[in-house]
């Protein structure tokens, strides 16, 4: 079984929430994390500084640390606003270029999902701003409906995976869909809306679900960590993370991205 690595961008400045819910929102999380004995004074300190510092994004951060471990992982960029992804398009045309310069993989962070037409909207902003001829998505908080596969594969795009199955990849017409198995939110928070989990039981639960992966024959196990989180506003996230990519390769696991996949999937 082989580990795909890939990261939404959801946020790049704290300004582009000046009219939604998304501070406050946070706030809130963050005092009762605290509050509970989850978060430290000084990530809650951290995270407000943020706000003043309006830096959401931690791209440059998390591609430094993973080239230094030889990672070739994916990243996710919206070219549309919805559901508090706010950053504008030319915002992202800039982060598109970045990573790309970095020689990483970069998607699209889909927000329109209900008909064929807004599908090819966005797909045809992303490719208009990009080299490539072909790349994946994933659809903003996972958002599907009955015929949103159909319509990904007809607007173009080369992969998603926007599913969440314990399933090795499959294909919807001529695109691949990559289920994800591991999300850092589902192992931070587990049913809550806040962090409920300290790293020790991270850890735990994420070894649990690569056995269930084994144990399922998958050819491909895939794993979602937020760039957001790679900071120390975040502390255990980030540990996490880390923890995750030494503890794969002490047990033999080989990482690969979307496209690698493919081309594997298809014996080229």
């Amino acid at each position: 079984m082989k580990i795909i690595i890939s990261h939404d961008i959801d946020h790049l400045s704290a300004l582009e929430h000046y009219n939604d819910t998304i501070i406050p929102k946070l706030l809130v999380r963050s005092q009762i994390e605290f509050f509970k004995g989850i978060i430290s004074s000084k990530e809650l300190f951290n995270r407000i500084n943020d706000i003043f510092k309006n830096k959401w994004q931690n791209i440059k951060e998390l591609i430094d640390f993973n080239t230094s471990q030889n990672l070739n992982t994916t990243f996710f960029m919206g070219v549309n606003n919805g559901l508090g992804l706010a950053y504008p398009l030319s915002s992202s045309i800039e982060w598109i270029n970045y990573i790309k310069s970095r020689n990483f993989e970069v998607g699209v962070h889909g927000i329109n999902y209900t008909s064929l037409e807004e599908i090819t909207i966005e797909f045809d902003r992303f490719h208009s701003n990009v080299e490539n001829k072909s790349f994946g998505i994933r659809m903003h908080y996972l958002r599907i409906n009955g015929q949103i596969l159909e319509n990904l594969s007809k607007a173009g795009y080369l992969y998603d995976c926007s599913t969440s199955e314990m399933r090795s990849p499959y294909k919807i017409n001529q695109m691949w869909e990559f289920p994800l198995q591991l999300m850092d939110v589902w192992v931070m928070n587990a049913n809550n809306r806040w962090q409920s989990r300290n790293l020790d039981q991270a850890k735990d639960y994420s070894k649990q679900i690569i056995e269930k992966a084994v144990n399922a024959n998958l050819k491909y196990f895939t794993v979602l960590f937020h760039d957001r989180y790679f900071s120390n506003s975040f502390k255990t996230w980030k540990d996490w993370y880390v923890w995750f990519i030494e503890w794969c390769k002490k047990n033999g696991f080989e990482f690969v991205n979307y496209r690698s996949a493919i081309r594997e999937l298809e014996g080229k």
